[in-house]
């Protein structure tokens, strides 16, 4: 990235560092590659590039319409199996696109997965609500993870913000910095936590048509929201003076 200096600069003396420095090296370098990967990286503007992080409007239409889908064909029909495989064709379809025009599959192949399994779930269960099971599941994982980085001292936005502004780890140095990257973890984990304490008890009403909107609306465009609010949380203090 030509607007960020690079967290990992080499030994100025081409000799390897020392091993007490090359370990956080590579967990810092690990860390920026992988936030790189999720398509965290900043604007013309110096400002977060949400809808890049989300894999633009095609990474975004990727991501909705598979359950959209589902929840509109099933409501229309009543027919789960008719539902089922609307949605699989319809992340078929987007796979196939990607393919034909030789770009990247990643996200798509995640897609298609991850609307396989749900598929798979509501096959197994035999209920329109069993599509919406495996996202739960997902949700208790991120929510575990994120609250144990918080708890640790290592807040997983500080991570990958610190990596797209430069920062590097140093933020951990400086108690303000390390503070708004914590609150604003905190804030992602307070997403995932209303999305159970939402979207569970819908399940358990048998509520799918709400269940369904719920999940949609709370998905993409609510993380985008909150990684955009994040980003503003944790803007560096300019210095006076």
């Amino acid at each position: 990235m030509s607007h960020t200096t690079p967290p990992y600069p080499s030994a100025p003396d081409g000799h390897e560092p020392p091993e007490g420095n090359r370990r956080p090296q590579s967990v810092e370098r690990a860390m920026g590659d992988y936030a790189k990967r999720a398509g965290l990286r900043r604007d013309d503007h110096g400002q977060l590039d949400v809808l890049h992080a989300v894999g633009g409007w095609r990474g975004l239409l990727e991501a909705i319409l598979p359950g959209l889908i589902f929840l509109v064909v099933f409501l229309l029909t009543q027919q789960l199996a008719i539902a089922l495989i609307a949605s699989l064709a319809t992340a078929l379809l987007f796979a196939v696109a990607r393919l034909a025009q030789r770009q990247s599959l990643m996200q798509s192949i995640a897609g298609l997965i991850g609307v396989a399994v749900c598929a798979l779930f509501a096959r197994v269960g035999g209920q329109a609500l069993d599509y919406y099971v495996p996202g739960f599941f997902v949700n208790i994982a991120w929510l575990i993870g994120l609250s144990i980085s918080a708890a640790v001292g290592w807040p997983l936005l500080g991570v990958f913000y610190g990596y797209v502004r430069g920062e590097g780890m140093d933020w951990r140095k400086d108690r303000q910095r390390r503070g708004a990257y914590q609150r604003a973890t905190l804030l992602l984990i307070g997403m995932f936590a209303a999305r159970l304490l939402v979207q569970v008890p819908l399940f358990f009403a048998e509520n799918v048509a709400a269940l369904g909107v719920a999940r949609l609306v709370m998905g993409v465009p609510l993380y985008a929201l909150v990684l955009w609010l994040g980003w503003l949380l944790t803007r560096p203090i300019p210095s006076r003076g």
